[in-house]
């Protein structure tokens, strides 16, 4: 910067030396140890010459934080509050201001990676157990998940799970037209590249036998609010061997009878009214519980408990063996996140108010709708004769609907509006007696209330519901529900849990393929305006304009950026983004009259997401071989392309490789597949090694993914929130998914594959962000310094570990791969050994096992500066030197600080220390640690033991008290 004359002049915010972590002398150093004099050398040498492309992306130039911060509040402020009574699986809620603030809006939490070593997740892990004790108490089923993507896919899920127990191969699901709109979209969706038929209508008349169901989803209250006892259902679906799915309200579920007492199988929902922001359609957490006899069944990932190895209570990952990354091609699903972060709220949520809180925040808007239907009635109005519990149909003309909700909006009040003219209102915790009070005057046609709410409420309003409706069963009796009553002592819980998780706000955590990079502060400071948090996802489009804006913005800057025409912001995770990306090609080919064309190849490396997802879009996978460098085997690829011919859809591809690599042959594979008539999907994984300098448009893809919770900065969440929009090539724009509240898509739209039409809205903001603040030469330079970063480490690196693939120029990609294999010959130490390890030196492990077996997997981002890179090449050098030390004798092969990694604080202190190494060696092996060190909460976690004893609900309260289980 000093070479400029007028750098004294230049902004004090200028956000892209924030993010890129090496200063300019760091990165003259590591250019130097590569022998290169410029990172437009590395970039050269690193990228292929067929598809490099310098040249400055079409972008708007850079904004200061203070500038992208008033333009996005400027955008804001189109947006229109308005007070919603929609309805539709969408509520206003009251986030308790300690979760807000302690949660939402703490890197201690929103950067938190997937808690695959438990060991140093132990906090996030038991909130999200919480949750699904939270989750299975309150649906009366034995085994809840630890979330889903949103309520419509939760349904979707829960249908292919019915498929998948179905051994008499049925063809129909049935849908009750009492289900959300959205919900429908999205099961038929679902449902169509699987050959499944849906059936939609009153599941009163559905019959099992002669419709051929698998199985039937109903919704509990109803779209239209009525609360229905579904058991005479459930009993003649079990008498025909289908399963029964009940989509259910979670705050209904504190007063009415539970799934589980009325017979469902699987019960799903969303928990957003539990304190998390409407934010136009997400992120929000959906839940799914279901019967033992489906948990290997079960989407998602799943919380434990265990024990580590000194017997103490433990909690990780179960059953993961049922996972989609490792059925591959075999799975039953290809999710790949969860809904983390929002899950946690919920959770808390629940354990801020407990059971008798819940109880009496669905009383009093149980209370306040009965007032409402009251008043309703009184001006002659009709809203049925069936139970209701927070929601209302009123039977109305067109004509007088249209003047009712002109009213409403004129006092910034939002109704639903049903296609015969109907309205619809829905009531939540924000909901005052005023409400209804002003609710009573739109309704009327002289504009005055029969009665004033206030006036009329009592403190004891009685539960409108029929005896055969109500809940018997317990509610939360686990003492976590019961212990945090105050705000003092739910702070004091929330920041214990976070002492016992590793996060960005510790150290690096340098996961190969999952790009943890800075998710900076000015990024996040717009997710909780209100302005994008408090907006109905149907509220009215010109209420909504600044969503727009910011819409319109990220699609041409992301087309921009990858080279494509159009993108759809509506898949809510990188696995939907492959999905709908496989959907869109699908659609295609069938509108072309290639209805032959099922067969997806995909290389032998890819992430188990990609044949899980090609086999859930109703294709069959062919696996392409690898050559010993790591790249797809042009030669077999081509043989299988010509073998196969017109039968080929599709091929999925990572690039940079899964390996880490630019492939020289990139442009050659791509046309492979287009000779022989079939679309190219690239996976965007590894889309941070990219931007500025090639574009998957430009390479030859007919679509990406791009996962903006790596490469555009949206934090991981714990493991969520995430979103995965795509980009498409020209030919595929038409197909683009719409969405059946909203509309939007392409002229030959798919169907919606998320429940909001643009996925999670409000953390889009973070992208925009990010994007708007650097500007095409930050982007560049970002990647740039990604790939140096990588190198550099690399040649630190390449004397005490082999590194595994390198492209032609000797160089890999953003990422490298440690071969750990000989060291199980050697010293009997295996890579989850390593892993471990790294825990006592203050680090979360590199990807592990992936895309090799017995390998580390790292990708250190833009975002760390040289002084972490170094410490994190020191700490794997120390662990190489342990492993040669065993290697030499000096360590015994069984009794060494790797096999018994990691060490916690009360193992360390112990009065019995049994190991032939020193206490100063298992706790402090390196200097720094003496300075600050963070502790794993426990031992290394006994896995096969949680598995053989599975528990997925909160334990015993005597098991917290003795340490052990």
């Amino acid at each position: 910067m000093s070479a400029d004359p007028g750098f004294k002049l230049h902004p004090s915010d200028t956000f892209a030396p924030r993010h890129i972590g090496p200063r300019d002398a760091e990165i003259a150093h590591m250019l130097a140890a590569l022998g290169l004099r410029s990172l437009d050398e590395l970039a050269e040498r690193a990228v292929p010459a067929a598809i490099f492309d310098p040249k400055p992306l079409d972008l708007p130039e850079a904004l200061t934080e203070s500038q992208a911060i008033a333009k996005l509040r400027a955008i804001a402020d189109q947006n229109v509050v308005c007070r919603s009574f929609i309805g539709m699986g969408y509520s206003g809620c009251i986030v308790p201001p300690v979760v807000g603030r302690n949660i939402l809006e703490n890197p201690g939490w929103y950067t938190q990676y997937t808690p695959y070593q438990a060991e140093i997740s132990q906090g996030r892990l038991e909130a999200l157990l919480n949750f699904q004790t939270l989750v299975a108490e309150l649906t009366g089923l034995p085994l809840a998940n630890a979330s889903l993507l949103d309520e419509g896919t939760a349904a979707a899920e829960a249908m292919y799970m019915c498929r998948s127990t179905d051994r008499s191969k049925r063809t129909a699901f049935f849908v009750d037209r009492g289900c959300h709109p959205q919900t429908i979209a999205v099961v038929r969706t679902r449902a169509e590249p699987l050959g499944v038929t849906v059936i939609e209508g009153d599941a009163s008349a559905l019959d099992p036998e002669a419709q051929s169901l698998f199985g039937a989803l109903v919704q509990y209250p109803a779209t239209d609010g009525v609360v229905r006892d579904y058991r005479g259902i459930a009993e003649r679906l079990h008498k025909a061997g289908a399963l029964l799915v009940m989509a259910a309200d979670p705050l209904a579920l504190t007063l009415l009878a539970s799934p589980g007492e009325q017979g469902a199988d699987i019960a799903v929902g969303s928990t957003q009214r539990f304190g998390v922001p409407m934010g136009f359609g997400g992120p929000h957490a959906a839940y799914m519980a279901v019967r033992d006899s489906l948990k290997r069944l079960l989407p998602g990932r799943v919380v434990g408990v265990s024990r580590d190895a000194t017997g103490l209570l433990a909690y990780r990952l179960a059953i993961q063996t049922r996972e989609q990354h490792i059925r591959r091609d075999k799975a039953t699903s290809n999710i790949c996140t969860a809904q983390v972060l929002l899950a946690i709220m919920a959770s808390m949520y629940g354990v801020y108010h407990g059971p008798d809180g819940l109880r009496r925040i669905a009383q009093r808007v149980a209370g306040l709708t009965a007032l409402l239907r009251r008043g309703l009635g009184q001006m002659g109005l009709s809203t049925g004769d069936a139970p209701a519990f927070d929601t209302l149909h009123v039977a109305v003309a067109r004509a007088e609907g249209d003047r009712i909700a002109t009213a409403a909006l004129a006092r910034k009040m939002n109704l639903r509006r049903y296609a015969d003219g109907s309205l619809g209102v829905s009531l939540d915790v924000t909901t005052t007696t005023r409400d209804v009070t002003e609710l009573l005057e739109v309704f009327s046609k002289d504009g005055r209330a029969p009665f004033d709410a206030a006036n009329e409420a009592r403190a004891e309003q009685g539960v409108p519901f029929p005896a055969e409706l109500l809940r018997t069963a317990p509610l939360l009796e686990h003492e976590v529900f019961h212990a945090y009553r105050s705000e003092h002592e739910l702070l004091r819980y929330i920041h214990r849990l976070q002492a016992k998780d590793l996060s960005l706000t510790t150290s690096m955590i340098p996961l190969g393929s999952c790009t943890m990079k800075l998710n900076a502060t000015s990024e996040m400071l717009p997710v909780t305006w209100p302005e994008f948090g408090n907006i109905h996802p149907f509220a009215p489009a010109d209420q909504a304009r600044g969503y727009a804006a910011m819409h319109a913005d990220l699609e041409k800057w992301l087309s921009t950026i990858t080279g494509f025409s159009a993108v759809s912001l509506q898949p809510n995770a990188g696995s939907q983004g492959e999905y709908t990306g496989l959907l869109v090609i699908r659609a295609y080919h069938l509108a072309r009259g290639d209805k032959q064309r099922n067969l997806c190849l995909i290389p032998k490396s890819a992430h188990g997401t990609n044949p899980a997802t090609a086999t859930i879009a109703g294709l069959d996978v062919v696996v392409v071989d690898c050559d010993e460098r790591g790249n797809v085997d042009l030669a077999d690829l081509r043989a299988k392309a010509e073998q196969l011919g017109d039968r080929v859809a599709a091929l999925m591809i990572t690039y940079p490789s899964t390996h880490g690599v630019f492939e020289d042959d990139i442009k050659e594979i791509c046309k492979a597949v287009h000779k022989v008539g079939g679309q190219v999907y690239m996976d965007g994984a590894n889309m941070n090694a990219q931007v500025g300098l090639c574009k998957p448009g430009d390479i030859g893809a007919d679509v990406c993914h791009l996962n903006l919770h790596k490469t555009f900065c949206i934090p991981h969440g714990g493991g969520g929130p995430g979103m995965g929009p795509i980009a498409v090539a020209p030919h595929l724009a038409p197909f683009l998914p719409s969405h059946p509240v909203t509309g939007g898509g392409g002229d030959k739209a798919i169907g919606p594959v998320s429940a909001a039409a643009y996925g999670s809205p409000s953390i889009l903001v973070i992208p925009w962000m990010y994007i708007a603040m650097m500007g095409p030469n930050g982007l560049k330079r970002a990647t740039q310094v990604a790939i140096l970063n990588a190198n550099y480490m690399a040649a630190r690196l390449r004397d005490h570990f082999r590194v595994l693939y390198t492209g032609s120029s000797g160089l890999v990609a953003h990422e490298l791969i440690l071969d750990c294999r000989p060291f199980k010959q050697t010293a009997g130490i295996e890579v989850e050994d390593i892993a471990k390890r790294l825990m006592d030196y203050g680090f979360h492990a590199p990807t592990m096992s992936f895309p090799v077996a017995g390998t580390l997997m790292i990708e250190p981002t833009e975002s760390e500066a040289q002084g972490e890179l170094d410490r994190l090449c020191d700490a794997l050098i120390a662990i190489r030197g342990e492993i040669r030390r065993i290697e030499v004798g000096e360590l015994d092969r069984e009794d060494n600080p790797l096999k018994h990694a990691p060490h916690p604080a009360h193992v360390v202190v112990a009065d019995d220390w049994k190991h032939g190494y020193s206490r100063a060696l298992a706790a402090y092996p390196a200097p720094w640690l003496r300075t600050h060190k963070f502790w794993p909460p426990v031992s290394r976690i006994d896995n096969a033991y949680g598995d053989r004893n599975l528990v997925c609900i909160c334990p015993p309260m005597d098991s917290y008290t003795s340490g052990t289980v």
